[in-house]
């Protein structure tokens, strides 16, 4: 089995429509249905909404010194939302589970598969 990450990502300062409690709620419900069927089926490995973005620090070194900078690293109107992490046979496989994730989340998803260190 190979695994493969979903990447949900928001743009900042995109007009959203506005919604009703009841609204979402049953967005809420949608999600979870679809992260209990990838259970049921041992698709499901980790999943996870982050916070905005303006609540990453940046850890790197400088010239041989740790710095830690508040705000995300790059700067960009588009952050990563949330993810998955699946397992699944092949790409195609994947993708089915992909669609099902765009339908739930309502935003595009990025699948990537992880790379697999040859003799691990």
């Amino acid at each position: 089995m190979a695994r493969y990450m979903f990447s949900a990502y928001s743009v900042e300062g995109a007009a959203r429509p506005q919604m009703t409690e009841e609204e979402v709620q049953r967005g809420w419900q949608k999600i979870l249905v679809l992260e209990e069927e990838m259970k049921s089926a041992g698709a499901l490995v980790f999943s996870g909404k982050l916070n905005d973005p303006d609540t990453a620090t940046v850890v790197r070194m400088a010239d041989g010194d740790l710095m830690t900078t508040d705000g995300p690293f790059a700067e960009s109107k588009e952050h990563l939302g949330g993810f998955y992490i699946i397992e699944a046979d092949d790409l195609d496989a994947a993708l089915v589970w992909a669609s099902k994730t765009t339908a739930a989340v309502g935003a595009p998803i990025e699948v990537r598969p992880f790379w697999e260190m040859p003799g691990a």
